[in-house]
Order: C-alpha cells, then sequence, then structure tokens
C-alpha cells in the first residue's frame, strides 16, 4: 500500500464504515497492545545492554590505550635501586608522558577485591609496578624492552595490547547482539501480529462477505484491518518504551565498586533512540498486517 500524503492523512483519519468490519476490543485488540507493549519493553532493555556494555568497553580500551605498565621482580635489598633505574630510563624515554611508582597502598588496593582486604603485602614478595602513561605519539615499546633488559634484568613492560583487543571486539560484538536482539523482537512483533490480524479476519468473515455485495472492495477493507491494528500497535509500542524508560531509570547509577553491574541505560542523546522504537513497531505492524490481509482477504469466497 503506498501512502502519499493525502493517503496518509486518510489511513490515520480511518473511514467508519471500513472501521466496522474490525473489532474494536476483545481476544486480537488485547493480543496486538499487550504484544507491542511487550516487545517495545524488551527492546528498551535490549538498547541499554548493548550501549551500555559498549560505553564500558571503550572507557576501559581509552583507559589502557595510553597506560602501560613496568612490573619489577628482584630481591629485596635490589628492588628499590631498579627502580629508581626504571624511573630514569623513562624520564629519558620518547613517547612518555609520565611515570610513577605505585605506592604498598595503591598495591594493595588492586589486589583486594581479589585477595581481601587483610593481604600481609609486607611478608609477600609483591612485585613493584610502575605507571606510565604514554604522550599523544606514544613510545616504541620494542625499545623500552632493549633498554629495560640491559639495565634493569627484573623489569617486564606490559603495553595491554593483549588487553585492549578483546575489549574492543567485546565491544563491536555487544553492539552487533543488540541490533540483532532487535531485529529478532521486530520478527516476533511481526509475527504476533500476523496471527492476531488472520484471527480477527477469520471471525469478521461474516461481516466481510456482506461488504463485499454492497460493492467493497478487498483494498479497502484490507485498509481497515491495517489502521486498526498499525495504531493499536503503535499505541502498545508506546507504553512499552514508557514503562522501559522508567524501569531503566529506576536502575542503580553507574559506580566503581559496582562495574557491569551497574549504570546500565542511556546517556545524552542516546535517550532519543527510544523515540525511534513506536514507529519502527508501527511499521512491522503494517507490514504484516497489509501482507497478512490480502492473502486472507484472496483465499476467502
Amino acid at each position: 500500500m503506498n501512502l502519499s500524503p493525502a493517503r496518509f492523512v486518510e489511513f490515520v483519519m480511518g473511514d467508519a464504515q471500513a472501521d466496522r468490519c474490525v473489532p474494536p476490543t476483545g481476544f486480537t485488540a488485547s493480543l496486538t497492545l499487550f504484544s507491542a507493549a511487550a516487545m517495545a519493553f524488551l527492546a528498551v532493555f535490549a538498547l541499554a545492554l548493548s550501549m551500555a556494555t559498549g560505553r564500558l568497553a571503550d572507557r576501559w580500551g581509552s583507559e589502557l590505550a595510553r597506560s602501560s605498565t613496568i612490573r619489577i621482580s628482584a630481591p629485596e635489598g635490589q628492588l628499590a635501586a631498579q627502580t629508581n633505574a626504571a624511573l630514569r630510563i623513562l624520564e629519558t624515554t620518547s613517547g612518555v608522558a609520565a611515570s610513577r611508582a605505585l605506592s604498598r597502598d595503591e598495591q594493595r588496593a588492586l589486589l583486594e577485591p581479589w585477595f581481601g582486604p587483610d593481604l600481609p603485602l609486607e611478608s609477600l614478595p609483591i612485585p613493584q609496578l610502575i605507571e606510565v602513561i604514554e604522550a599523544e605519539d606514544g613510545f616504541d615499546p620494542d625499545g623500552l624492552r632493549l633498554r629495560l633488559a640491559a639495565e634493569v634484568p627484573g623489569a617486564v613492560l606490559d603495553d595491554h595490547t593483549r588487553w585492549r583487543r578483546p575489549l574492543v571486539s567485546a565491544a563491536s560484538g555487544l553492539r552487533a547482539l543488540g541490533v540483532l536482539s532487535v531485529l529478532i523482537i521486530a520478527g516476533a512483533t511481526g509475527a504476533m501480529i500476523t496471527l492476531a490480524a488472520n484471527a480477527a479476519l477469520a471471525a469478521n468473515a461474516q461481516v466481510i462477505s456482506v461488504m463485499r455485495l454492497v460493492g467493497a472492495r478487498d483494498r479497502y477493507i484490507a485498509q481497515a484491518f491495517v489502521r486498526r491494528f498499525t495504531l493499536r500497535t503503535l499505541t502498545g509500542a508506546a507504553l512499552g518504551v514508557v514503562l522501559g524508560s522508567v524501569a531503566i531509570l529506576l536502575l542503580p547509577a553507574a559506580q566503581d565498586e559496582g562495574g557491569f553491574l551497574t549504570g546500565l541505560g542511556f546517556q545524552g542523546l542516546q535517550w532519543l533512540w527510544l523515540l525511534l522504537i513506536p514507529p519502527l513497531a508501527a511499521a512491522v505492524a503494517f507490514a504484516a498486517t497489509q501482507a497478512a490481509a490480502v492473502r486472507t482477504l484472496k483465499d476467502m469466497p
């Protein structure tokens, strides 16, 4: 059905005579509203999960991209000397913006989530960690490794490449999963609308036969079904988006302690994506009902 501006206004306003063949209430009306609202609710959470995990992976990736770590393992008597030697090398390394040795308290804080707050750090052979912040142009990791190997034999450079790669891959995969989830939800919505439209057409076969006898064409009758089911889906999807948005707002805000388990939702202009869900759901209902109406009316005697 090609909707010009004039036909679109006619489609929205409807035709009282044609609408009589479509039940305003009942099983099909409830099924359409409920399925549209439920699928829109799920679409909100699919988008929220995709965007939240994408933000988390992007943040971790950007933080790791400009930072590296040097781990120094040496006997207690040589640890301080090797740490100072590594810091002197970093001061003269091109592409290193800043470097500092982490204190005992900072290293304890890094290990606390894994071993608890009572870790006896002083009695354990914990390596000394040096944080390296890269400049915009970065540094040559291979060259730095050679210098460390020559002057600080207990030093190991980790430029976080092996950590960044899976995070970037995870971000892309999660975004793709969100898109796939929305497509699956759209397909399920179309299937439910098709079932409801077929049921409504079958239930009103006698009314449709009478309308045909008085001269109504199948296109005229199909438009009534398409209009009613499209508007019902639009209403249900809008309700589902509102309920999903309220549920997202009631979730805990982003916290460093909660990590991935908090901060699920949208930020800034990302909320505008929710405005696309009701019209997309209505477009799915339009196509599904149009196909079902044309096929069913064609098979009717």
